[in-house]
């Protein structure tokens, strides 16, 4: 390595160094399972539920949340609309229930969605009729699925009474509200 490959080097490490000490430090945030049960028993006579449970800004650089989602089995099986959301990722993990989750593809008959109460929630997206030349796949208790920004997703059909779910957003651009 010549010198000034070595001194670059260096000034990356240094400036690193330096800027991980002066970093903010976010204090953990707890969900306990007092909270999950109470948001569990609210949602128990809902057709569908998305409780917030705790949103938290990470050094002010972007946010981090967590929610508890429940859909009811319908007539039909399904569990709603489409959605694709422009600046959230999401995580899912199934706490019980058993149904079809269909991601990817695109989204028919696309319109942006516009209840401020969900744009709060869920960030700037967009809902469609169905998922066109989608990934379709069954999911249940244990299972985790990634589900990036612009992302379509949605579920097909729920095969029992509910499925209930923990949900991680990630927003990078802080665009959800923070409690």
């Amino acid at each position: 390595m010549n010198n000034t490959v070595i001194a670059l080097l260096f000034a990356l490490v240094v400036v690193d160094h330096a800027r991980a000490q002066t970093a903010q430090v976010t204090p953990a945030a707890d969900i306990t399972n007092i909270e999950i049960q109470a948001a569990l028993e609210k949602a128990a006579s809902l057709p569908v539920s998305d409780q917030q449970l705790r949103m938290v800004s990470i050094n002010g650089e972007y946010n981090v949340g967590s929610a508890l989602v429940t859909w009811a089995k319908t007539a039909g099986g399904d569990a709603g609309p489409a959605l694709a959301h422009s600046q959230i990722t999401e995580v899912y993990y199934i706490i019980s229930g058993n149904g079809t989750l269909v991601t990817d593809g695109t989204l028919e008959d696309a319109r942006d969605v516009t209840a401020p109460q969900a744009v709060r929630l869920i960030g700037p997206s967009t809902t469609g009729t169905k998922i066109l030349n989608g990934k379709s796949r069954q999911v249940g208790p244990g299972d985790m699925i990634i589900i990036p920004a612009n992302t379509p997703h949605t579920f097909t059909q729920i095969t029992t009474d509910r499925i209930v779910y923990m949900v991680v957003r990630v927003d990078p651009n802080r665009v959800l509200r923070v409690d």
